[in-house]
């Protein structure tokens, strides 16, 4: 049965504000930096077989901090290129504070920014539409493949627009998160049925795997301090519990039996451990690297 409380995404200026307080409390971004940094390089070697221009395309793009660190990294790997970046965010904000860091950040001249305001869907449906042939020699889809309806499809559809030795780069929660232990017991009362949402590694790569599609998998191990949830009435714990459940106003809406069941799950053993009077959520994310339709 889909859930019948109102999902997050639905409130932008609410999901905008428990995300960046997520950003805050987490390890996230870090541990993505850390990948960026010290295998991204490696991933991208082969990335346009010698090209001296070369195609981007960022799904969920969100504000573009890791979009950046991961073009930069490009451009190291491959000197004197110039890029096309197709940014796909739907988001108003997000696209704003993108641009804004755009126009301050020096060093971006041989990179031109084309801006979508669209979901995923959307802009498949642009690129169906207008028959567009142009291929891409690196895809990114960054914590994103929970807002579609069909995974498989969008990234069999992003699959299908890389060039030779193209990359399309997935990262998600990993099956083995405090992610993927919540939506496995509560997946019926918090998930919107519109959307995959409850999604993680473990489900993407069962996918794969019974499609025969080879890929490389890797774990980023992330934390994230959720203490404040368990004081009642905390407006960042409000916040957070918010992007955990991604649910509006989630200690308001919810049975007491629901809040209840998915406070005690989050300190779990299996979801969090506690230490120096902490709670430390278990936030690690996985990545998957897929290599172009053969």
């Amino acid at each position: 049965m889909a859930s019948s409380l109102k999902s997050l995404v639905h409130d932008d200026s609410r999901y905008q504000k428990s995300f960046a307080l997520f950003l805050e409390r987490s390890s996230e971004h870090q541990c993505m930096r850390d990948f960026i940094h010290n295998t991204l390089p490696g991933i991208l070697a082969s990335v346009g077989d010698g090209k001296s221009h070369l195609n981007v395309i960022g799904v969920g793009s969100g504000s573009g901090e890791i979009d950046l660190e991961m073009i930069s990294k490009l451009c190291l790997k491959h000197p004197g290129v110039t890029v096309d970046n197709e940014v796909v965010e739907p988001s108003s904000q997000q696209l704003h504070n993108y641009r804004v860091m755009v126009s301050q950040k020096p060093g971006l001249d041989h990179i031109k920014f084309n801006w979508n305001k669209m979901t995923a869907s959307e802009f498949e449906d642009h690129w169906k539409g207008n028959k567009m042939t142009q291929k891409a020699d690196f895809i990114h889809m960054i914590q994103m493949l929970y807002y579609v309806k069909d995974p498989g499809a969008t990234i069999s559809f992003f699959r299908s627009l890389l060039d030779k030795n193209g990359k399309l780069l997935i990262i998600l929660v990993s099956g083995e998160s405090g992610w993927g232990k919540l939506w496995r017991s509560f997946a019926s009362q918090l998930c919107n049925s519109d959307i995959s949402q409850c999604v993680t590694t473990g489900d993407i790569k069962s996918l794969l795997d019974s499609k025969g599609v080879s890929y490389q998998n890797y774990e980023l191990p992330s934390q994230m301090d959720i203490s404040e949830c368990f004081t009642e009435g905390d407006e960042k714990g409000e916040l957070l519990l918010d992007f955990l459940t991604e649910v509006q106003d989630f200690s308001k809406t919810a049975s007491p039996e629901l809040r209840t069941g998915v406070l005690e799950l989050l300190r779990h053993p299996d979801c969090s451990i506690e230490s120096n009077g902490k709670v430390i959520f278990n936030n690690n994310l996985g990545v998957i690297v897929i290599d172009q339709l053969t």
